[in-house]
This record gives C-alpha cells, structure tokens and sequence, in this order.
C-alpha cells in the first residue's frame, strides 16, 4: 500500500465530509477510496472513521491521525516545491497556540490583515495558558511570554513585557497606597493561579536589588484579566503584566503602585521547532509578527 496515498485519500474524506465527495476531487472512483482508507485502518489495526449511512465522524484516533496526515502532506507538498525549484507561495493550514488573554487583546486584531495578506494560509488558533509540545500536539507556531524561550526551540522576540503592582482608585483612598514592598503584607491581594510566585510577590528596586514579599491572597483565579477586573471593582492589589493592564491604567481604573519597583523584563516570543528548513508559512507568520510589534508595545 501506498502510505502517502491513503493517508491523502482519508485527509481528503474527512475533509469532504464523504467518500463519494473525496473520490470526486481525487478524481478516482469511490470503491478505490474505500479499499485504501480500509487497508489504512487495517495496517494500523485501528479504526478511523465511524460510518453511518447518513455521515461519518472521527473516532479518538482518526482525530489524531488525521492532524498529523495534514501536516505530513503540506511538508511533502513544500518538499516537492523546493525539489523542483518552483516559486513556493506560503499556504496550507497554520496551525498557532497562544496565551488566552494576550491572544484575544494582541493577535485576535492581526489575523485580517495576515489573511488578506496571504490568503491561501488557513489559520488555525489555539488559545490555552497550559505550557504545549509543539511537536507532540501538532503545531507549527506558538507565541509565549518567557524569560529566554526554550533551548529545543526557535524564537524570534515580538515585545518586552513589565509585571505592576496595581489597585483601583477606589482601593486606595479605603485603605492607602503601600510604600514599600514590605507594606503589601498589610493589603489585599490577588492571585493569578498560574504564576510561579502567586504566594509572594518579587520586585526589584532602581538599583536591582530583589525585595521578595508574602503576600495574603483574598481572590484566586486563573486568568489575567478576571484578577484585572476584580482589582478594577476594588477588591485588592494585582501584580499583572504591561499587556492586560496599560489600557485600565490609561482610563483610570487602576493606578499603579510602587513605581519605583518592577519585575524583570519578560519577553514575548514567536517559537518553533527547530528544523532545517522552516515552512514558508511559519516564516512569513514570524516575520508578520516581528513586523506588527516593531517599536513601542500597543500596551505601554
């Protein structure tokens, strides 16, 4: 059997939604597009697709399967490009993880003018706070915020990113502004489940020396912008990033604290695996990237 050809026979079913449908595009006939997708499920001793006479769907591993034949065929598809030396254009699906709240507020406004850029580019989003393998679950691309990146990764920096201590207006004339860092034992705070130091609070001063500091959590929650919200109705001191809180600091709803203090400076980062040859569509993304944050954040 050919394994590539059974592997583009059953992307295009699934594609199509139907076997008559794919044979259609393939221009083959039905009854061949069952034998190979059926000698496909054999070989692997698994099955791929649950059929009814009304529809078809994926079963757990003809999900994986199915993700993974997509990526195989674009990079055969690339690879034959470049073999004969015809003039790639970027296209195929893109398939890019990101921060939740950073991906709504910062990437969600590029991705029209990226795709009316590059129209034969499919993008394909995924907004999760979890660490992913990129290998492992199949994509090509994802934007972090990160001290340094990952040595198994390539990564471009975007933008530089600040953590603040923040409160609301309201916040401050009940119960005053902290001094310094010592004073935040005495405050209210919120936490951001996901942080590494959610329990206590390390700032630098102007001369870099580290001031780490306990901190009495009233409001747990693991996403930026709820802990945001609830620092903007008043419930306590946040310590968040430049890029969820500089429009609140812009119309007044919080105000930072502490300004002579600050953490180190984290950076935004577009990473991939590391191969010999990137994918024309993972590099113009990089280089859209690279272009869209170039100068001062939107954030600060």
């Amino acid at each position: 059997m050919d394994r590539l050809r059974a592997f583009e026979m059953f992307a295009t079913v699934v594609g199509q939604g139907s076997f008559t449908r794919a044979a259609d595009k393939l221009e083959t006939s039905p009854a061949n597009v069952t034998r190979y997708v059926n000698e496909l499920e054999e070989m692997l001793g698994a099955r791929l697709l649950n059929r009814t006479s009304r529809r078809l769907s994926l079963t757990e591993t003809g999900k994986t399967l199915y993700d993974r034949a997509l990526s195989i065929l674009e990079e055969v598809a690339e690879a034959e490009a470049i073999a004969s030396s015809a003039a790639m254009q970027p296209r195929g699906r893109l398939r890019i993880n990101a921060p939740l709240s950073f991906g709504i507020l910062h990437l969600a406004p590029l991705w029209p003018r990226f795709m009316a850029r590059y129209p034969d580019i499919e993008l394909d989003i995924s907004l999760v706070d979890r660490l992913v393998d990129l290998v492992d679950e199949g994509f090509d691309l994802a934007v972090r915020i990160s001290r340094g990146g990952s040595p198994s990764l390539i990564s471009r920096k975007l933008a530089a990113i600040h953590h603040f201590v923040c409160a609301s207006p309201d916040y401050v004339a009940r119960h005053g502004a902290p001094q310094t860092p010592d004073d935040i034992r005495n405050h209210a705070c919120i936490a951001y489940a996901y942080s590494a130091s959610a329990e206590e609070w390390r700032l630098l001063d102007r001369d870099g020396k580290l001031h780490t500091v306990p901190v009495s959590n009233i409001f747990h929650t693991n996403n930026g912008e709820t802990a945001c919200a609830a620092a903007a109705a008043g419930f306590g001191l946040i310590l968040q990033p430049t890029f969820l809180i500089g429009e609140l600091l812009r119309q007044g709803r919080l105000v930072r604290l502490l300004p002579d203090y600050h953490t180190p400076e984290i950076d935004v980062l577009a990473v991939y695996p590391s191969r010999r040859h990137v994918s024309a569509k993972v590099r113009v993304m990089v280089d859209f990237l690279v272009e869209a944050f170039r100068g001062k954040p939107p954030w600060d």
